[in-house]
């Protein structure tokens, strides 16, 4: 085991011993290969650089009380990653492959995998990018997938902790019919500068309203967007939100608690009648909201627990958690075993 201090790891980049990737050249997939190299040898006119073919995923590795190590619905993480592809032009990998590379890098870089319940976990990154030379505006007809991994702690410092938002209308991260449901660098690029103003103003996170009307609901920041009221659980429909792995096993769970779930557009107003909220993903799991404030509208909407999560999403958040850590049956089959 390496000699680092798991409970004070960032959400950043820490050096592990290997990658994995693969090469699409000719028209196919070659050999999975194993790297432990840092970096990679890229063409100045290489089309990830000029035009955006560039594609990425997110999962995590657990290591679980029972001395086992899981990685959480991969397959999903690659259905995702084929739609992603189909979105901007790129060749699909094959889930089998993405599963196998997943797996292999995970085992390789085992000592780097967190303790159980350290408040650390594995990050996996897959990225998938357009490498051949050129200058025209079309599809690359090479292209580079690789994984590598991270040890990484809390996404938000707090961890499972309330946080404020507050709504910023001047700028969006993705338009309607736009490139928002695929998992593309240039949506986070877009974020940054709205990100920033939110950080500078004292709130943990951005919140965008639709880039259309600038009446519903849309992201929060790069995490989906949930309310609850009424025992039923409601997230947005649109087509410039990206399809959470992780919000779609909540609405799942909060079906199987006996929760309703909705899926629809949200009217900021409706913010006012929710009994709590969250913004979910694969780096916090649940992030509880506190607060929503409107400085424009001058309304603040609020889902006051004394400063703590509400009570369901407690409850979800501790589910996920330990069907992710073995802890609780998986009837759905979401998680794989990587190492006994």
């Amino acid at each position: 085991m390496k000699n680092i201090d798991w409970a004070k790891i960032p959400f950043g980049y820490i050096k592990t011993n290997y990658n994995v990737r693969c090469y699409y050249r000719d028209g196919k997939w070659g050999e999975i290969e194993t790297s432990s190299e840092e970096t990679i040898n890229l063409h100045i006119a290489a089309t990830c650089l000029h035009y955006g073919q560039e594609a990425f995923e997110g999962l995590k590795a657990y290591r679980c009380p029972d001395g086992k190590v899981r990685v959480f619905r991969s397959e999903a993480n690659a259905a995702r990653l084929q739609s992603t592809c189909q979105g901007i032009l790129m060749p699909e990998l094959p889930t089998e492959r993405f599963n196998e590379m997943v797996d292999k890098v995970v085992r390789l870089n085992e000592e780097f995998i967190p303790p159980y319940e350290s408040g650390a976990t594995l990050y996996i990154r897959p990225l998938l990018i357009g490498i051949s030379a050129q200058v025209g505006v079309h599809p690359s007809t090479e292209y580079l997938f690789m994984i590598f991994v991270t040890p990484v702690g809390p996404y938000f410092q707090g961890g499972f902790a309330t946080t404020r938002y507050v709504i910023i209308r001047q700028y969006d991260r993705s338009a309607p019919l736009g490139t928002g449901i695929y998992k593309v660098g240039g949506n986070y690029a877009a974020s940054l500068r709205a990100n920033k103003i939110a950080h500078d103003l004292g709130y943990s996170c951005e919140f965008y309203l639709d880039a259309k009307e600038k009446k519903y609901i849309d992201e929060c920041g790069a995490a989906n967007f949930f309310g609850i009221k009424d025992n039923t659980y409601i997230t947005p429909k649109s087509t410039s939100i990206l399809p959470s792995i992780t919000n779609m096993s909540l609405m799942q769970l909060a079906e199987d608690m006996g929760m309703k779930v909705e899926r629809r557009q949200i009217p900021e107003e409706e913010l006012s009648t929710f009994e709590e909220a969250g913004a979910c993903g694969t780096a916090a799991v649940i992030s509880p909201i506190e607060r929503i404030d409107d400085l424009e509208q001058k309304k603040s909407y609020v889902f006051s627990h004394d400063g703590k999560p509400g009570p369901l999403s407690t409850k979800l958040y501790n589910h996920l958690r330990n069907i992710q850590y073995g802890i609780e049956p998986d009837v759905h089959g979401w998680t794989r075993v990587v190492i006994e």
